[in-house]
């Protein structure tokens, strides 16, 4: 059978749809990834770090969850922080405790099985203090090492900055939010991820020399840090065995 040679119609629909797919490829290729963003993507790294940091410090209520290295140990945290305080967990070496600060008074609360890893063989005073808030003196090295993760503006001061040279990284994504990334001397001196959505939060941080990686969220949500009832509460008259 002889073969049909296609008509000219036919011949100018494949051309069409030809030049049309590779006119969506291209338009595709060619999209503006800071369409419809905040616009900070399009600025220079310091001016994004700048304008987070201002957002960061801006905002009432942030929380912070992931990993901290501090003077050779990690602590695990999820912090709610505000002006007033924060509340939240923190896991160093298997253990976990609670915190809270309200105002300048700082608890911590633990079952028994950490305050008798803490304080020894004393199983007695480690059943007296499971599940109470333990008031620790301001006095207390605890008080200083600890007190430092319920305070948002001491926090987000010292993490937010990047070290080295700053250039961008690239567009990311974080818990379904598109993100600027900014980086330190190419990422050895920490990466933050940055909101291309409403104002420019951070939403994740990983702190140069592997000192640990934080996500930030829930900026501005509303919540209230309150003082622990008394029978709750339990001072506990001495320094804390928690270090």
């Amino acid at each position: 059978m002889t073969a049909i040679a296609p008509g000219p119609t036919r011949t100018r629909r494949a051309a069409l749809v030809t030049a049309m797919c590779a006119l969506a490829l291209l338009t595709a290729c060619s999209e503006d990834p800071d369409a419809g963003t905040n616009g900070v993507g399009k600025l220079a790294p310091d001016v994004i770090q700048s304008k987070t940091r201002a957002a960061a410090t801006s905002a009432a209520t942030v929380r912070m969850a992931g990993t901290v290295v501090t003077s050779g140990r990690t602590y695990q945290l999820d912090m709610r922080l505000n002006a007033e305080g924060g509340t939240g967990s923190v896991t160093s070496k298997g253990s976990t405790f609670q915190l809270l600060r309200v105002g300048q008074t700082l608890y911590l609360q633990a079952d028994a099985e950490f305050w008798n890893h803490a304080d020894g063989s004393d199983t007695s005073a480690a059943g007296a203090l499971d599940g109470k808030y333990v008031k620790v003196p301001q006095g207390d090295p605890s008080y200083k090492k600890f007190s430092g993760f319920t305070d948002k503006d001491v926090l987000l001061s010292g993490l937010l900055t990047l070290h080295g040279a700053l250039s961008t990284d690239g567009h990311h994504e974080q818990a379904g939010t598109p993100t600027i990334r900014i980086a330190g001397d190419s990422g050895s001196g920490g990466t933050l991820d940055v909101s291309l959505k409403g104002k420019p939060y951070p939403l994740r941080l990983e702190r140069g020399g592997g000192a640990g990686t934080l996500t930030f969220s829930d900026w501005g949500k509303t919540f209230s840090v309150v003082e622990p009832e008394k029978g709750e509460t339990v001072d506990y008259g001495k320094q804390l065995p928690t270090s």
